[in-house]
């Protein structure tokens, strides 16, 4: 598995659990907006290190006193050795969340159907007509929506979670978001800060523009279980 770093301890990135957050390195989408170019963009990759090796052994000297692993990335479904990954932290006596953009429902349907997972987050990344303004690739909506369904009828615990950019969005997205994924169990919208990103030019696409999350929350919240608004981080 390459790994691009982990936190050895987060309160908040598997809700309910106390965890260990580790970063994959590849993705499949090239969103402008994303603040982790590194783990993005092949010319930023961390040199090849010993990280899954340390990572492990953190893991074994945490026992009893950590719960679960949130796998993020990147896209962590890309990587060639995510199942023989998560069932090695499975069989440490973890529970696993993973975070993914959805672009690999084949390895979502085997992750899901070999009960490997104790929460799947998913990102939502715009309406779907829209969708490749904020992946910067031509995206396979077709897949993106599989894995939607897929993960709504999984019987895992799951969010579906939008960066809500000014320049990107519009509040009429949203509406569009919330009639596709309708029924959902959990929906947040995440606040879009200013800091490094893939697109070095972001701040000139944001520059003037706002967007009103609790407005578009009250607008679209009747859809789901839980709806909500949380910084990202």
């Amino acid at each position: 598995m390459r790994i691009g770093g982990f936190q050895k301890l987060t309160l908040i990135d598997f809700p309910g659990t106390i965890a260990t957050t580790v970063f994959t390195v590849g993705c499949s989408f090239r969103c402008p907006f994303c603040h982790n170019p590194e783990l993005v963009i092949r010319s930023q990759f961390p040199a090849l290190n010993k990280l899954e090796e340390e990572f492990f052994q953190h893991l074994e000297k945490r026992k009893g006193r950590l719960e679960g692993v949130c796998i993020t990335g990147g896209e962590p479904t890309i990587q060639p050795d995510i199942i023989e990954f998560i069932k090695k932290i499975k069989a440490m006596g973890y529970k696993v969340k993973l975070d993914s953009n959805g672009t690999r429902p084949d390895v979502l349907r085997r992750i899901i159907k070999e009960k490997l997972v104790d929460f799947i987050a998913m990102d939502i990344k715009h309406s779907p007509k829209k969708y490749s303004i904020a992946t910067g690739l031509t995206t396979d909506i077709a897949r993106i929506k599989m894995s939607v369904i897929m993960i709504m009828q999984s019987g895992v615990p799951y969010e579906f979670r939008t960066t809500v950019v000014p320049g990107i969005h519009s509040e009429d997205d949203f509406l569009k978001i919330a009639k596709w994924i309708k029924g959902a169990k959990a929906y947040y919208l995440q606040e879009y800060r200013e800091m490094r990103t893939i697109n070095p030019n972001m701040k000139k696409i944001t520059s003037g523009k706002t967007l009103d999350l609790e407005k578009i929350k009250k607008s679209i919240e009747n859809n789901f279980d839980i709806c909500g608004i949380r910084e990202n981080n």
